[in-house]
């Protein structure tokens, strides 16, 4: 259908409304155009402005988690997903980093009120970053989940050309989190020395132009954050937080060891020397341990894991002779891995 005629009956007197494709696509618009005839003086803008907000509220994305995706045929598509079932204790961080990217991100929604009732601002932007495998995705996953009535957009690869449209969506449905993941491919972009690609420069150009009372969460993750550098410096206060996710300290790695292990039936006399040993991993590496442990636990014994299981694992992982699997999994660091600069 290319056009529709709907005819109302409204207290004020009777109104047509006229919904047909516009002349001209304009990226980042609607390709409807709708026009309302009446001849009662100032109804037609009142019809319109209702029809605006019903549209805003009965929207199909409001409150639903959805990622941009490439197809294979170039173009991009919409995806429904279920809204991750994680809680906090899932997050295996340090406690003070865990606090500092809930403040940011979930209680300034909470406080929403408070905030704008002492004109403060709404709109957030948090920078996640750190090698690969150390749990940003996951802390992300998390905040969707504590997020539960919130509107999610997801962007990652080749969808990240989108951010300009989709920050718009993100306005229009707020309150709103909008996930850019890896978005050092955006930074790397066609770069002139060293600098921020055009997409990561409309990014911050969108943040910058929400207004204060927007309750739109941006959150970045980086596994590169020193191409990112030189753009947040320029566009300093669109996003106001940068945390680092570290490699998991001794407390981290028990922590992840019982996290994973979840399921197994365990008999360890010497947890302590795992520890020990996984000095330098991500939190990647205890999955994948757990799952070589119980393979040897179930090729050569009953299913039950013990030490010489877990050590058999380890050799695996571990070993000198398999120097890119250890890269992968994160226990040796990537050598083009560099640091952030917290701005002054």
């Amino acid at each position: 259908m290319t056009h529709g005629l709907v005819l109302l009956s409204d207290p004020e007197g009777p109104a047509a409304i006229f919904v047909h494709r516009a002349e001209q696509h304009r990226p980042g618009r609607s390709d409807l155009g709708v026009e309302v005839m009446t001849p009662v003086e100032g109804l037609a803008p009142k019809l319109l402005a209702e029809l605006r907000e019903l549209m805003r509220e009965r929207n199909v994305f409001r409150g639903q988690m959805v990622s941009l995706e490439s197809t294979m045929w170039g173009g991009t598509e919409v995806v429904f997903h279920e809204r991750p079932a994680l809680e906090r204790d899932d997050v295996i961080l340090p406690e003070n980093v865990l606090r500092d990217i809930e403040r940011h991100t979930l209680l300034v929604g909470e406080r929403a009120s408070a905030l704008l009732a002492a004109r403060r601002h709404l709109k957030r932007g948090l920078l996640l970053y750190g090698a690969p495998g150390t749990g940003k995705t996951h802390t992300v996953r998390w905040i969707t989940a504590e997020l539960a009535d919130t509107t999610v957009i997801v962007l990652s690869g080749g969808s990240l050309g989108a951010v300009g449209p989709v920050c718009r969506l993100a306005r229009e449905l707020a309150p709103s989190l909008l996930v850019l993941e890896d978005v050092d491919l955006v930074a790397g972009e066609r770069t002139m020395r060293g600098h921020g690609g055009p997409l990561l420069f409309e990014l911050l150009n969108e943040l910058d132009g929400m207004a204060d009372d927007a309750n739109v969460a941006v959150v970045l993750t980086s596994n590169r954050p020193e191409l990112l550098e030189p753009a947040l410096a320029a566009r300093p206060g669109r996003v106001d937080l940068a945390v680092e996710i570290p490699l998991p300290d001794a407390d981290c790695r028990r922590r992840l060891f019982d996290l994973y292990a979840r399921g197994m039936t365990l008999e360890l006399a010497d947890l302590d020397a795992v520890i020990s040993r996984t000095n330098g991993v991500t939190a990647s590496f205890f999955r994948e341990l757990l799952r070589q442990a119980l393979l040897e636990a179930v090729e050569h014994d009953s299913g039950i894991v013990r030490d010489e299981h877990v050590a058999a694992g380890l050799e695996r992982l571990l070993s000198t002779t398999n120097e890119m699997t250890r890269v992968l999994l994160g226990a040796t660091p990537h050598k083009g891995t560099a640091g952030f600069r917290q701005p002054d």
